[in-house]
């Protein structure tokens, strides 16, 4: 099952298919599963039970996932428990009934038109191809089944519903004598029925007879034309001349709208208690399914919103149970892999970016700690080359087709319109199966559709998160070696060829006072101060190679800690990639090592110098209180910025490889610690997106300076509401983070006018 291009399978889990042939005389197993939906709303029609039948028997991972769930309808949340039933036999003619009715009311539901009903004659017996295969039958009412059968069955042979044997009732006043459009059937089959009226085109469900009414009442709700009898009203409107106005009038609703149930932002509509009806003559009603309770009809409403998550929570288990045919150590939440499958795209509840940050910054630590370990000989310019081969969205893009992963992702909202009607042969899916990389797992292709490069780059970091949400570095390692990436924990010596005295070069142990960490290799720290332009003769190397581990691990201790921190909170999605841009960037690195007076320590050459004293004026008679650095209006050299990240590798390194080290030293320093109360975005990155937002054309202008010590001029302009700030500094990033803080006060302020 290989992929091509941008082209990738739609998987369909086998669960959900009979991949058998027809074959007859026989007798079919399902497993039954009731599923009892709850109601946390007041309303006239209550929801019924529904029995799932489906031919292979469900992981109790599944059945857990789905109970509990909750889902926000018209007038409130619904919730669903699933739990198992006995198993049943039934013959090929069972279930073609089964299947007839489900086909007959979700074509009712979902389509709403009488051209598209079957018809008695259609053939809903297996076919020779794989096929959707599961079953959606009402459920009886517990003390209404002496049978001992949770299904109801009067209601699966509602259709085809004929007038000629609704005489077998035993209802008190049984009389054949209600005409309908047609046949004559006793009142009532009426009571309790779904039917059509041509003359508006509709589907209702239908309540108890309206008996203190009839086509010669007076209309209950009076236009402007004032008195009106019903006989008159459908005169009138429609051009009906009603053949039995003395025939009590039945109450109709019409059919409930079919929703996606899963979105995350849907808003119930407050509709009160009430449903709205309508009186209509039985003369006009075609009656298409009886019996059926308008609690039945309801509950269906729900089963397409309700079948779909289930389908993703099983493309989420076989995902789960294709990674376990290749590493058996691990018992990833089932609801963790279908979030890190889900798209944003889909607007539900879970989606993938919270666990795309955790995998993310996993992905770049481990990348990063195996080629420094690996390749010592190499500069940091190579090893930042080497990982962006191997992390870019181009390399994971590869690595997931050769593993066929992009047909497990869930990118799109839920379109009820599309649903494939299990047993329904008009819009059946040619499903083709094959074995999902080489394993045990057995997937079908309903479909092929293009995902974005990045879309399948984000699922390969997101499942990554997904392992890592759980506290299981060692499975997602196995899983990051398992996509084709050869990481590991191994610890390899770090050579380095110093020979002097660290003291002579740094004050080690002042350093590790205020690090508290007591290096076992002082000349690690050495290495962490020393600037790539210093010229010493003892000294063969700088900090670069420290600094390109440092900021993989320091940006995973601070991802980590954040999403420990707040991942219970019920914040949206993103708000971990916001957070973590706030709190793991240079500026605040910078601003961090200026408090803690690293600056003093570090080897460099004069010019470096000269840069860092110019960031130390700049500050010295500002406050340093603030945990973000691009709130001051001042220049910072990357340098201060470098000497934390390279600090932070070389505990990592000394320690053994140990990440709790580094951040219990780097901690203090970086303190206090961003917090949602506390969060403030950076002025360049809000202004960006604002822009985007509202749709602001936003440009920006470099004026160089043209005499030495002279500065650089930056003008930002938004030209939707002709808003143009400049600002003045010595470098271009901290002119443009001053124009931009500027121009967001100034839109700010038009934004309260207007």
């Amino acid at each position: 099952m290989k992929e091509s291009g941008n082209e990738h399978p739609c998987y369909v889990p086998p669960e959900l298919v009979n991949c058998s042939s027809k074959a007859y005389n026989v007798t079919y197993q399902y497993y039954c599963y009731l599923m009892e939906l709850k109601q946390d709303y007041k309303y006239e029609v209550f929801v019924r039970d529904i029995v799932l039948a489906i031919r292979s028997e469900l992981d109790p991972q599944i059945i857990d996932a789905l109970s509990g769930t909750s889902f926000v309808v018209e007038r409130g949340k619904l919730s669903l428990n699933l739990s198992p039933a006995k198993r049943i036999q039934l013959s090929p003619e069972e279930v073609e009934q089964c299947r007839r009715f489900q086909t007959t009311l979700f074509r009712i539901l979902l389509n709403r038109d009488e051209n598209e009903l079957p018809s008695a004659s259609d053939n809903f017996s297996f076919g020779d191809n794989p096929e959707f295969d599961y079953l959606l039958l009402p459920a009886t009412v517990e003390h209404q089944s002496p049978s001992n059968s949770i299904i109801d069955w009067k209601s699966v042979k509602s259709f085809p519903f004929s007038s000629a044997s609704t005489c077998d009732c035993n209802c008190k006043d049984h009389a054949c004598d209600v005409r309908i459009k047609n046949g004559s059937v006793c009142s009532c089959k009426l009571e309790n029925c779904v039917v059509y009226t041509p003359h508006s085109k509709s589907f209702y469900t239908m309540t108890p007879i309206i008996w203190d009414l009839n086509g010669n009442s007076t209309l209950r709700h009076l236009g402007r034309h004032g008195t009106a009898t019903y006989k008159e009203h459908f005169k009138n409107k429609h051009g009906i001349d009603l053949r039995f106005p003395e025939q009590s009038l039945l109450r109709g609703r019409k059919v409930f709208e079919v929703g996606n149930y899963l979105l995350k932002d849907r808003k119930n509509k407050n509709k009160g208690e009430k449903m709205g009806s309508e009186e209509l003559p039985p003369e006009l009603c075609s009656v298409i399914m009886s019996p059926i309770s308008i609690g039945t009809v309801y509950s269906f409403s729900f089963m397409p919103s309700i079948m779909h998550w289930l389908e993703g929570l099983l493309v989420a288990f076989n995902f789960k149970k294709m990674f376990l045919d290749h590493c058996t150590k691990n018992d990833i939440p089932i609801i963790k892999v279908f979030e890190a499958i889900t798209a944003k795209g889909c607007q539900e509840a879970y989606n993938y970016e919270n666990l795309e940050t955790l995998g993310d910054s996993f992905l770049k630590y481990a990348v990063s700690q195996q080629l420094f370990k690996t390749r010592q000989n190499d500069r940091e310019g190579t090893l930042s080359k080497l990982k962006e081969e191997v992390i870019s969205n181009v390399a994971l893009r590869k690595f997931a087709s050769d593993k066929n992963l992009p047909g497990f992702i869930r990118m799109e909202a839920f379109d009820p319109k599309k649903w494939i009607i299990p047993g329904d042969k008009s819009k059946s899916l040619l499903l083709e199966e094959g074995l999902v990389c080489g394993g045990r797992t057995s997937m079908y292709v309903g479909r092929k559709r293009k995902i974005e490069l990045k879309k399948v780059a984000d699922v390969v970091e997101a499942l990554i998160g997904a392992f890592i949400s759980t506290e299981d570095e060692e499975s997602a390692l196995s899983f990051i070696n398992w996509l084709g990436i050869e990481v590991d924990t191994n610890i390899k010596p770090y050579e380095r060829h110093l020979s002097i005295d660290p003291e002579n070069l740094v004050k080690v142990k002042d350093l590790e006072s205020v690090l508290n960490y007591k290096f076992k290799d002082p000349y690690l720290l050495v290495e962490a101060l020393t600037h790539g332009s210093y010229k010493g003769p003892e000294i063969r190397t700088c900090y670069e190679r420290l600094e390109f581990l440092g900021d993989a691990v320091l940006d995973n201790l601070i991802t980590m800690h954040l999403y420990g921190e707040y991942v219970n909170e019920n914040f949206s999605p993103g708000f971990l990639t916001t957070m973590r841009s706030i709190s793991a960037n240079n500026e605040c690195y910078a601003l961090s090592a200026i408090k803690a007076k690293l600056h003093e320590h570090i080897l460099c050459d004069p010019v470096v110098a000269k840069n860092i004293e110019k960031t130390m004026k700049g500050v010295e008679n500002l406050s340093l209180d603030s945990t973000f650095g691009w709130e001051l209006e001042t220049y910072f050299c990357p340098v201060l910025a470098d000497v934390i990240e390279s600090i932070a590798g070389a505990i990592f390194v000394d320690s053994g490889y140990k990440k709790e080290f580094v951040f219990k030293s780097i901690r203090p320093l970086l303190e206090p610690l961003v917090t949602p109360e506390t969060a403030k975005r950076h002025p360049i990155c809000e202004l960006q997106e604002l822009c985007q937002k509202n749709q602001y054309k936003l440009t920006e202008h470099e004026h160089p300076p043209v005499r030495e010590n002279e500065e650089i001029l930056f003008i930002i302009e938004v030209k939707a509401n002709r808003i143009t700030r400049t600002a003045k500094a010595s470098n271009k990033d901290t002119a443009r983070k001053m124009a931009s803080k500027e121009l967001l006060k100034e839109l700010q302020i038009c934004k309260s006018v207007g």
